[in-house]
Protein backbone atom coordinates (compact mmCIF):
# COMPACT_ATOMS: atom_id res chain seq x y z
CA UNK A 1 0.00 0.00 0.00
CA UNK A 2 2.86 2.49 0.45
CA UNK A 3 2.45 5.39 -1.80
CA UNK A 4 -0.68 5.19 -2.75
CA UNK A 5 -2.16 7.41 -0.65
CA UNK A 6 0.44 10.38 -1.69
CA UNK A 7 -1.93 11.02 -5.07
CA UNK A 8 -4.37 12.55 -2.42
CA UNK A 9 -1.50 15.17 -1.66
CA UNK A 10 -0.48 16.12 -5.10
CA UNK A 11 2.90 14.51 -4.87
CA UNK A 12 3.97 11.79 -7.89
CA UNK A 13 4.20 8.48 -7.01
CA UNK A 14 8.10 7.89 -7.90
CA UNK A 15 8.70 9.94 -5.09
CA UNK A 16 7.84 7.05 -3.06
CA UNK A 17 9.88 4.53 -4.86
CA UNK A 18 11.97 4.53 -1.53
CA UNK A 19 12.56 6.75 1.64
CA UNK A 20 15.28 8.79 1.67
CA UNK A 21 17.51 8.11 4.85
CA UNK A 22 20.16 10.84 4.89
CA UNK A 23 17.76 13.39 6.09
CA UNK A 24 16.29 11.06 8.81
CA UNK A 25 18.56 11.40 12.13
CA UNK A 26 22.18 11.64 10.43
CA UNK A 27 24.91 12.85 12.31
CA UNK A 28 26.80 16.02 11.87
CA UNK A 29 30.59 16.68 11.91
CA UNK A 30 30.81 16.68 15.49
CA UNK A 31 29.31 13.29 15.63
CA UNK A 32 26.23 14.48 17.07
CA UNK A 33 22.77 12.98 15.74
CA UNK A 34 21.06 16.41 14.24
CA UNK A 35 17.32 15.87 14.54
CA UNK A 36 15.27 18.06 12.68
CA UNK A 37 11.63 19.00 13.56
CA UNK A 38 9.54 21.52 10.95
CA UNK A 39 6.38 22.40 12.72
CA UNK A 40 3.55 24.05 10.85
CA UNK A 41 2.37 26.69 13.32
CA UNK A 42 4.64 29.97 13.08
CA UNK A 43 2.69 31.76 15.30
CA UNK A 44 4.87 29.74 18.33
CA UNK A 45 7.52 30.18 16.53
CA UNK A 46 9.16 31.98 19.63
CA UNK A 47 8.39 28.81 21.64
CA UNK A 48 10.20 26.57 19.53
CA UNK A 49 13.20 28.59 19.55
CA UNK A 50 13.79 28.66 23.46
CA UNK A 51 12.68 24.87 23.07
CA UNK A 52 15.81 24.37 20.91
CA UNK A 53 18.05 26.63 22.91
CA UNK A 54 17.45 24.65 25.89
CA UNK A 55 17.45 21.28 24.26
CA UNK A 56 21.12 21.37 22.92
CA UNK A 57 22.29 23.40 25.89
CA UNK A 58 21.43 20.17 27.83
CA UNK A 59 22.10 17.55 25.30
CA UNK A 60 25.76 16.62 23.95
CA UNK A 61 25.12 13.79 21.86
CA UNK A 62 21.62 15.41 19.90
CA UNK A 63 21.80 18.23 18.16
CA UNK A 64 17.71 19.84 17.69
CA UNK A 65 16.95 22.28 14.85
CA UNK A 66 13.29 22.99 14.25
CA UNK A 67 12.19 25.06 11.96
CA UNK A 68 8.55 27.27 11.91
CA UNK A 69 7.67 28.00 8.16
CA UNK A 70 5.02 30.10 7.02
CA UNK A 71 2.88 27.66 4.76
CA UNK A 72 5.36 24.99 6.21
CA UNK A 73 2.41 22.15 4.67
CA UNK A 74 3.49 23.30 1.21
CA UNK A 75 6.78 23.04 2.40
CA UNK A 76 6.61 19.19 3.40
CA UNK A 77 4.94 18.11 0.71
CA UNK A 78 7.13 19.80 -1.12
CA UNK A 79 10.12 17.90 0.70
CA UNK A 80 8.40 14.63 0.64
CA UNK A 81 8.66 14.72 -3.24
CA UNK A 82 12.44 14.91 -2.96
CA UNK A 83 12.74 12.70 -0.40
CA UNK A 84 14.01 14.92 2.13
CA UNK A 85 12.26 13.88 4.79
CA UNK A 86 12.67 16.03 8.36
CA UNK A 87 12.83 13.42 11.35
CA UNK A 88 9.77 14.32 13.61
CA UNK A 89 7.29 16.96 12.09
CA UNK A 90 4.42 19.08 13.95
CA UNK A 91 0.74 19.04 12.41
CA UNK A 92 -2.56 19.14 12.91
CA UNK A 93 -4.61 16.46 13.33
CA UNK A 94 -6.96 16.67 9.71
CA UNK A 95 -7.21 15.45 6.50
CA UNK A 96 -3.42 15.85 5.71
CA UNK A 97 -2.60 13.63 9.00
CA UNK A 98 -4.71 11.24 7.29
CA UNK A 99 -3.28 11.61 3.92
CA UNK A 100 0.21 10.52 5.82
CA UNK A 101 -0.95 7.31 7.44
CA UNK A 102 -2.03 6.35 4.22
CA UNK A 103 0.71 7.20 2.43
CA UNK A 104 2.89 4.96 5.09
CA UNK A 105 5.39 7.57 5.21
CA UNK A 106 4.54 7.94 9.16
CA UNK A 107 6.79 5.86 11.73
CA UNK A 108 4.37 3.52 13.81
CA UNK A 109 5.34 5.06 17.36
CA UNK A 110 3.23 2.42 19.70
CA UNK A 111 6.41 1.76 21.30
CA UNK A 112 6.86 5.45 22.63
CA UNK A 113 6.22 5.21 26.02
CA UNK A 114 5.17 9.11 26.49
CA UNK A 115 1.76 8.01 24.89
CA UNK A 116 0.77 6.41 27.97
CA UNK A 117 0.49 9.68 29.18
CA UNK A 118 -1.53 11.04 26.73
CA UNK A 119 -5.19 12.17 27.05
CA UNK A 120 -7.23 8.52 25.35
CA UNK A 121 -9.79 11.11 24.29
CA UNK A 122 -6.69 12.74 21.68
CA UNK A 123 -5.70 9.16 20.99
CA UNK A 124 -9.49 8.41 19.85
CA UNK A 125 -9.61 11.15 17.65
CA UNK A 126 -6.35 10.21 16.16
CA UNK A 127 -7.27 6.97 15.51
CA UNK A 128 -10.64 7.93 13.88
CA UNK A 129 -8.77 10.39 11.59
CA UNK A 130 -7.45 7.08 9.40
CA UNK A 131 -8.97 6.69 6.00
CA UNK A 132 -9.30 2.86 6.57
CA UNK A 133 -8.41 1.34 9.84
CA UNK A 134 -4.15 1.03 9.95
CA UNK A 135 -2.56 -1.09 12.53
CA UNK A 136 -0.57 1.58 15.27
CA UNK A 137 -0.27 4.68 16.16
CA UNK A 138 1.41 7.56 14.39
CA UNK A 139 0.80 11.01 16.51
CA UNK A 140 2.08 12.42 19.64
CA UNK A 141 -0.81 14.92 20.61
CA UNK A 142 0.62 17.54 22.22
CA UNK A 143 -1.67 20.46 22.31
CA UNK A 144 -5.59 21.07 21.40
CA UNK A 145 -8.19 24.03 20.69
CA UNK A 146 -11.61 23.99 21.88
CA UNK A 147 -14.37 25.72 19.82
CA UNK A 148 -17.68 26.66 21.31
CA UNK A 149 -19.05 29.97 22.22
CA UNK A 150 -16.87 33.02 24.04
CA UNK A 151 -18.95 35.44 26.50
CA UNK A 152 -18.10 38.57 27.97
CA UNK A 153 -18.11 37.16 31.65
CA UNK A 154 -18.49 40.83 32.66
CA UNK A 155 -21.56 41.58 30.80
CA UNK A 156 -23.50 38.20 31.62
CA UNK A 157 -22.97 38.83 35.84
CA UNK A 158 -24.34 42.36 35.23
CA UNK A 159 -27.47 41.41 33.28
CA UNK A 160 -27.27 37.97 35.53
CA UNK A 161 -28.05 36.08 32.47
CA UNK A 162 -27.42 32.34 33.30
CA UNK A 163 -24.84 29.78 30.65
CA UNK A 164 -27.39 27.87 28.69
CA UNK A 165 -27.15 24.06 28.26
CA UNK A 166 -29.81 23.26 25.80
CA UNK A 167 -30.55 24.82 21.79
CA UNK A 168 -34.07 26.05 23.49
CA UNK A 169 -31.90 28.21 26.17
CA UNK A 170 -29.66 29.49 24.29
CA UNK A 171 -32.01 31.31 21.75
CA UNK A 172 -33.81 32.40 24.87
CA UNK A 173 -30.96 33.94 26.09
CA UNK A 174 -30.26 35.57 22.71
CA UNK A 175 -33.50 36.83 22.98
CA UNK A 176 -33.02 37.98 26.00
CA UNK A 177 -29.89 39.69 25.21
CA UNK A 178 -31.48 41.48 22.25
CA UNK A 179 -34.29 42.66 24.34
CA UNK A 180 -31.59 44.32 26.70
CA UNK A 181 -30.53 46.39 23.45
CA UNK A 182 -27.76 44.07 22.94
CA UNK A 183 -26.62 42.22 19.87
CA UNK A 184 -26.16 38.21 21.14
CA UNK A 185 -23.33 37.68 18.80
CA UNK A 186 -20.49 38.95 16.88
CA UNK A 187 -19.31 37.23 13.29
CA UNK A 188 -16.99 37.94 11.04
CA UNK A 189 -18.26 35.80 7.57
CA UNK A 190 -16.16 38.09 5.29
CA UNK A 191 -13.20 35.67 6.38
CA UNK A 192 -14.80 32.67 4.69
CA UNK A 193 -13.00 30.31 7.38
CA UNK A 194 -14.72 31.44 10.29
CA UNK A 195 -17.91 30.05 8.97
CA UNK A 196 -16.93 26.90 10.23
CA UNK A 197 -16.49 27.71 13.33
CA UNK A 198 -20.17 27.40 14.56
CA UNK A 199 -20.76 24.69 11.90
CA UNK A 200 -18.15 22.86 13.81
CA UNK A 201 -19.50 23.33 17.06
CA UNK A 202 -23.18 22.42 16.51
CA UNK A 203 -22.03 19.29 14.59
CA UNK A 204 -20.44 17.21 17.54
CA UNK A 205 -23.77 17.19 18.89
CA UNK A 206 -26.04 16.76 16.20
CA UNK A 207 -24.32 15.09 13.39
CA UNK A 208 -22.42 11.75 14.12
CA UNK A 209 -19.04 12.08 14.82
CA UNK A 210 -17.90 10.04 12.20
CA UNK A 211 -20.46 10.94 9.66
CA UNK A 212 -17.71 11.19 6.81
CA UNK A 213 -16.65 7.82 7.06
CA UNK A 214 -20.42 6.77 6.88
CA UNK A 215 -21.06 8.56 3.56
CA UNK A 216 -17.70 7.21 2.23
CA UNK A 217 -18.85 3.63 2.87
CA UNK A 218 -22.12 4.04 1.42
CA UNK A 219 -24.50 4.05 4.68
CA UNK A 220 -25.61 7.38 4.74
CA UNK A 221 -25.44 11.06 2.77
CA UNK A 222 -24.96 14.62 4.11
CA UNK A 223 -28.49 15.24 3.10
CA UNK A 224 -30.02 13.28 5.69
CA UNK A 225 -26.96 13.83 8.61
CA UNK A 226 -26.65 17.66 8.34
CA UNK A 227 -30.02 18.71 8.01
CA UNK A 228 -30.78 20.10 11.37
CA UNK A 229 -27.24 21.10 11.69
CA UNK A 230 -28.08 23.53 8.44
CA UNK A 231 -31.61 24.42 9.46
CA UNK A 232 -30.00 25.76 13.09
CA UNK A 233 -27.15 27.33 11.77
CA UNK A 234 -29.45 29.29 9.86
CA UNK A 235 -30.89 30.61 13.05
CA UNK A 236 -27.78 31.60 14.75
CA UNK A 237 -28.09 34.67 12.18
CA UNK A 238 -30.47 37.10 13.35
CA UNK A 239 -28.50 37.38 16.73
CA UNK A 240 -25.55 38.75 14.71
CA UNK A 241 -24.65 41.95 12.83
CA UNK A 242 -27.42 42.93 10.07
CA UNK A 243 -24.60 42.08 7.25
CA UNK A 244 -21.99 39.27 9.05
CA UNK A 245 -20.50 39.03 5.47
CA UNK A 246 -19.03 42.42 5.53
CA UNK A 247 -16.70 41.71 8.58
CA UNK A 248 -13.71 40.28 9.05
CA UNK A 249 -12.16 37.93 11.62
CA UNK A 250 -10.42 41.10 13.10
CA UNK A 251 -13.32 43.09 12.42
CA UNK A 252 -15.12 40.67 14.56
CA UNK A 253 -12.63 39.58 17.55
CA UNK A 254 -12.18 43.83 17.78
CA UNK A 255 -15.93 44.30 17.84
CA UNK A 256 -16.68 41.56 20.71
CA UNK A 257 -13.10 43.15 22.93
CA UNK A 258 -14.97 46.29 22.70
CA UNK A 259 -18.65 44.86 24.15
CA UNK A 260 -20.10 45.55 20.96
CA UNK A 261 -21.78 41.95 21.54
CA UNK A 262 -22.07 39.60 24.33
CA UNK A 263 -21.02 36.35 22.84
CA UNK A 264 -18.68 35.11 20.09
CA UNK A 265 -19.00 31.94 18.58
CA UNK A 266 -15.33 30.53 17.76
CA UNK A 267 -12.71 28.84 18.95
CA UNK A 268 -10.07 29.21 21.58
CA UNK A 269 -7.67 30.49 19.41
CA UNK A 270 -9.21 33.81 19.19
CA UNK A 271 -8.61 35.07 22.66
CA UNK A 272 -5.33 36.54 22.50
CA UNK A 273 -6.59 38.07 19.36
CA UNK A 274 -9.28 39.60 21.13
CA UNK A 275 -7.04 40.65 24.26
CA UNK A 276 -4.42 42.48 22.46
CA UNK A 277 -7.34 45.06 21.52
CA UNK A 278 -8.81 44.65 25.33
CA UNK A 279 -6.57 43.45 27.52
CA UNK A 280 -8.45 43.49 30.92
CA UNK A 281 -11.39 41.89 29.07
CA UNK A 282 -12.76 39.27 31.03
CA UNK A 283 -13.85 36.32 28.86
CA UNK A 284 -14.91 33.07 29.45
CA UNK A 285 -16.26 30.14 27.12
CA UNK A 286 -18.99 27.38 27.02
CA UNK A 287 -19.87 24.77 24.79
CA UNK A 288 -21.94 25.78 22.09
CA UNK A 289 -25.41 23.55 23.28
CA UNK A 290 -27.56 22.45 19.88
CA UNK A 291 -29.75 19.73 21.27
CA UNK A 292 -32.37 19.74 23.70
CA UNK A 293 -30.84 17.03 26.10
CA UNK A 294 -27.99 18.48 28.56
CA UNK A 295 -26.27 15.23 28.49
CA UNK A 296 -25.84 14.85 25.06
CA UNK A 297 -23.48 17.99 25.13
CA UNK A 298 -19.81 17.40 24.27
CA UNK A 299 -16.79 20.01 23.88
CA UNK A 300 -15.67 20.70 19.79
CA UNK A 301 -11.72 19.97 20.32
CA UNK A 302 -9.27 18.75 18.11
CA UNK A 303 -5.51 18.07 17.90
CA UNK A 304 -4.15 21.53 17.36
CA UNK A 305 -0.35 20.18 17.30
CA UNK A 306 0.75 16.90 17.54
CA UNK A 307 4.13 15.04 16.73
CA UNK A 308 4.58 12.17 13.93
CA UNK A 309 7.96 10.56 13.54
CA UNK A 310 8.76 10.25 10.10
CA UNK A 311 9.13 6.30 8.61
CA UNK A 312 12.72 4.58 8.79
CA UNK A 313 14.58 6.69 10.77
CA UNK A 314 17.78 5.13 11.88
CA UNK A 315 17.71 7.49 15.18
CA UNK A 316 14.18 7.04 16.62
CA UNK A 317 15.39 6.65 20.10
CA UNK A 318 17.18 10.34 19.57
CA UNK A 319 13.52 11.35 18.10
CA UNK A 320 11.71 9.94 21.29
CA UNK A 321 14.07 11.97 23.53
CA UNK A 322 13.10 14.87 21.71
CA UNK A 323 9.74 14.20 21.81
CA UNK A 324 10.32 13.45 25.76
CA UNK A 325 11.82 16.94 26.27
CA UNK A 326 8.99 18.62 24.46
CA UNK A 327 5.98 16.52 26.71
CA UNK A 328 7.51 17.61 29.63
CA UNK A 329 5.09 19.55 32.08
CA UNK A 330 7.10 22.57 32.69
CA UNK A 331 8.10 23.13 28.55
CA UNK A 332 4.43 22.01 27.97
CA UNK A 333 2.76 24.52 30.44
CA UNK A 334 5.01 27.19 28.69
CA UNK A 335 3.31 26.26 25.19
CA UNK A 336 0.02 26.40 27.15
CA UNK A 337 0.32 30.15 28.39
CA UNK A 338 1.86 31.62 24.98
CA UNK A 339 -1.22 29.55 23.04
CA UNK A 340 -4.20 29.77 25.40
CA UNK A 341 -4.11 25.67 24.67
CA UNK A 342 -5.77 22.64 26.31
CA UNK A 343 -3.12 20.04 26.59
CA UNK A 344 -3.13 16.63 25.07
CA UNK A 345 -1.62 15.19 27.97
CA UNK A 346 -2.74 13.93 31.25
CA UNK A 347 -1.71 16.31 34.20
CA UNK A 348 -2.81 19.12 36.70
CA UNK A 349 -1.86 21.94 33.84
CA UNK A 350 -2.58 25.61 34.52
CA UNK A 351 -5.36 26.51 31.95
CA UNK A 352 -6.09 29.56 30.68
CA UNK A 353 -8.96 31.29 32.75
CA UNK A 354 -11.39 31.67 29.67
CA UNK A 355 -11.32 27.64 29.66
CA UNK A 356 -13.02 28.01 32.69
CA UNK A 357 -16.75 26.64 31.09
CA UNK A 358 -15.08 23.87 29.27
CA UNK A 359 -12.75 22.49 31.85
CA UNK A 360 -15.22 19.91 32.98
CA UNK A 361 -15.35 18.89 29.58
CA UNK A 362 -11.80 18.41 29.31
CA UNK A 363 -11.25 16.60 32.30
CA UNK A 364 -14.08 13.91 31.44
CA UNK A 365 -12.50 13.63 28.28
CA UNK A 366 -16.08 14.03 27.03
CA UNK A 367 -14.54 15.83 23.67
CA UNK A 368 -15.45 15.06 19.87
CA UNK A 369 -13.34 16.35 17.19
CA UNK A 370 -13.40 19.27 14.25
CA UNK A 371 -15.82 17.91 11.51
CA UNK A 372 -13.98 19.44 9.39
CA UNK A 373 -11.12 17.87 10.07
CA UNK A 374 -12.47 14.93 7.69
CA UNK A 375 -13.00 17.42 4.96
CA UNK A 376 -10.33 17.88 1.81
CA UNK A 377 -9.02 21.26 1.07
CA UNK A 378 -10.06 21.32 -2.29
CA UNK A 379 -13.74 20.96 -1.67
CA UNK A 380 -13.73 24.25 0.26
CA UNK A 381 -16.19 23.86 2.49
CA UNK A 382 -15.88 27.20 4.18
CA UNK A 383 -16.56 29.00 0.62
CA UNK A 384 -19.60 26.91 0.49
CA UNK A 385 -20.72 27.00 3.70
CA UNK A 386 -20.53 31.30 3.62
CA UNK A 387 -22.64 31.12 0.27
CA UNK A 388 -24.87 28.99 2.27
CA UNK A 389 -25.14 31.58 4.59
CA UNK A 390 -26.07 34.00 2.47
CA UNK A 391 -29.06 32.43 0.00
CA UNK A 392 -29.94 30.52 3.07
CA UNK A 393 -30.89 27.60 0.84
CA UNK A 394 -30.92 24.15 2.58
CA UNK A 395 -31.68 22.06 0.27
CA UNK A 396 -29.33 23.42 -2.36
CA UNK A 397 -26.61 23.31 0.12
CA UNK A 398 -26.83 19.94 1.45
CA UNK A 399 -27.06 18.27 -2.52
CA UNK A 400 -24.03 20.54 -3.36
CA UNK A 401 -22.19 19.48 -0.02
CA UNK A 402 -23.02 15.31 -1.41
CA UNK A 403 -22.45 16.18 -4.88
CA UNK A 404 -18.73 18.04 -4.18
CA UNK A 405 -18.05 14.80 -1.70
CA UNK A 406 -18.40 12.56 -4.44
CA UNK A 407 -16.28 13.94 -6.64
CA UNK A 408 -13.44 15.22 -4.57
CA UNK A 409 -13.56 12.12 -2.52
CA UNK A 410 -14.06 9.13 -4.88
CA UNK A 411 -10.54 7.56 -4.57
CA UNK A 412 -10.81 7.77 -1.25
CA UNK A 413 -14.71 6.44 -1.32
CA UNK A 414 -13.19 3.64 -3.43
CA UNK A 415 -10.46 2.73 -1.35
CA UNK A 416 -12.64 2.46 1.95
CA UNK A 417 -15.34 0.66 -0.04
CA UNK A 418 -12.85 -2.12 -1.30
CA UNK A 419 -11.52 -2.33 2.11
CA UNK A 420 -14.96 -2.85 3.28
CA UNK A 421 -15.60 -5.38 1.02
CA UNK A 422 -12.76 -7.56 1.91
CA UNK A 423 -12.67 -7.03 5.56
Amino acid sequence: MKGKGMKYLGLSLCGMAALALSGCGSSGEDGKIEIEIVQYKPEAANYFETVEEAFNATHDDIHLTISSPNDAMTILKTRFIREDYPDIIGIGGDINYSYFVDAQILADITDYKGLQEVNQGYLDIAEALELIPTEGTYIVPYVANAAGVLYNRDMFKEHGWEIPETWEELTGLCQEIQSAGIRPFYFGFKDTWTCLAPWNAMAVELAPADTSKQVNRGETTFAKEYRELAEKYLQLLPYGPEDPFAYSYNDACTAFARGEAAMYPIGSYATPQILSVNPEMNIDSFVMPAGSAREDRTLNSGIDLGFCVMADCPNKEAAYEVLDFLMDDENLQKYIDAQNAVPCKKGDFRLASMLDGMLSFIQEGNMTDYQDHYYPSEMSVDALLQTFLIEKDVDKFLNIFDTNWQRYNRDIIRMVQDYEASH
